[in-house]
């Protein structure tokens, strides 16, 4: 089953498909398909080639850089760049940091940050979690204190996801310690060269160390770089969270995914036969399907919603949840379907470059590493039951 697009927005397809097949690096795309890690390089050179044609932020109004697309060409965009093979785009800066300096920033704030975003003169990172702050999200501790013209930061922030290659950082920071939880907290931008911080790699499970743990020792950063107001923070933090949350989904990357469950699927054998025609493989298969086309549905109601001038709600939280179980389940049907295949892990075979002819089908040099990577999805931007607690406050009034 396939959405019916109008004319319009075939053209609009055969367009973004053009674009792609014209600019996408084949090298880049190849390393997306196969899983492998992706190097700040790469993602700079994608992050430009958007940029240049004008559909990088492409849910920000075109007053400040957007194409003013609506729900369905930025549906179409993100779905045939994933089959595609085209990378994604971090977010930390052009989805999650634009939308807030777009709502809350002042014009100073907007005229100096939105650009850099663009241009990725800026590469920011997330400063939410701490260790004792995780989905709990306003139990931070870290603070910063006032001084003349500077706040003075301390504490520490945990799970900053490629921290290592940021230049900027966007922090919750507690400025009231007095006010209750949510009321004491402010939204900072802190440059990470600043004396006083100190970032540590974390090496996960796949033997990455794309996460990293962020100290402040007396950092001192400019009030300027306070958005909105004092101890307004938590606002700010929710509405970036709704923007995040949507993108967790990745329905894009889950039909590219479901694409490529298809495709090992009909080469794999079992009982003679291609492993799609096993009754209960079928059926699996055929029931993340049905979830990935619900889904569809709901992702477009979202982001018609912001095209509107709407923020995205407590549905962002229902795509979350839906969106991180079903890519979470076809990963887990791609290392079924290599088998025993998938057993060994080889770190290697995930980086450019490994040449070493597989065991197997293909798709089992990294299967295991992918799975295991994105049984993160369903715990990071707030853990689903979490977002099941939002959704029973927001839509059912529990």
């Amino acid at each position: 089953m396939d959405l019916n697009f109008t004319p319009q927005e075939e053209a609009f397809r055969a367009e973004v498909q053009a674009f792609l097949k014209a600019k996408l690096p084949e090298r880049i795309a190849t390393k997306v398909k196969a899983g492998q890690r992706l190097t700040k390089a790469d993602q700079d050179e994608w992050h430009a080639i958007l940029n240049e044609r004008g559909w990088l932020a492409n849910h920000w109004p075109q007053e400040y850089g957007g194409p003013g697309w609506g729900a369905v060409e930025k549906f179409i965009f993100d779905t045939e760049c994933a089959l595609a093979g085209g990378p994604r785009i971090v977010p930390f800066g052009v989805n999650m940091l634009g939308p807030v300096l777009i709502k809350f920033g002042n014009e100073a704030q907007k005229k100096y940050w939105l650009p850099r975003i663009l241009s990725g003169e800026d590469w920011w990172c997330q400063g939410y979690s701490e260790p004792g702050a995780g989905s709990d999200l306003a139990s931070v501790k870290t603070t910063a204190v006032r001084q003349g013209d500077h706040y003075i930061v301390n504490g520490q922030k945990t799970w900053t996801t490629q921290g290592q290659h940021a230049n900027m950082i966007f922090c919750l920071v507690r400025t009231d310690r007095e006010a209750k939880a949510q009321s004491g907290i402010s939204f900072l931008l802190v440059d990470m060269k600043s004396p006083g911080v100190e970032l540590r790699p974390i090496r996960t499970l796949d033997g990455d160390k794309e996460v990293n743990e962020v100290f402040f020792t007396d950092v001192k950063v400019p009030v300027e770089n306070l958005v909105g107001e004092e101890n307004k923070g938590w606002t700010y933090a929710k509405y970036l969270l709704t923007y995040e949350r949507t993108g967790i989904a990745g329905v894009g990357f889950c039909i590219a995914a479901l694409a490529k469950l298809k495709v090992v699927a009909a080469k794999v054998m079992k009982n003679g036969q291609p492993l799609d025609q096993d009754p209960l493989f079928a059926a699996r298969m055929a029931q993340v399907e049905i979830d990935l086309e619900n889904m569809k549905t709901t992702n477009l109601r979202v982001i018609a919603a912001v095209a509107g001038g709407g923020v995205p709600g407590a549905e962002s939280s229902m795509l979350k949840i839906r969106g991180t179980e079903i890519r979470q389940e076809i990963l887990s049907l791609i290392r079924r379907a290599v088998g025993p295949y998938a057993l060994p892990f080889i770190e290697e075979a995930q980086y450019e470059g490994y040449a070493e002819e597989p065991v197997g089908p293909k798709e089992a040099a990294t299967a295991a590493a992918n799975y295991f990577n994105y049984r993160k999805l369903s715990i990071f931007g707030g853990s689903n039951e979490i977002q099941k607690n939002i959704i029973s406050k927001m839509i059912l009034g529990l």
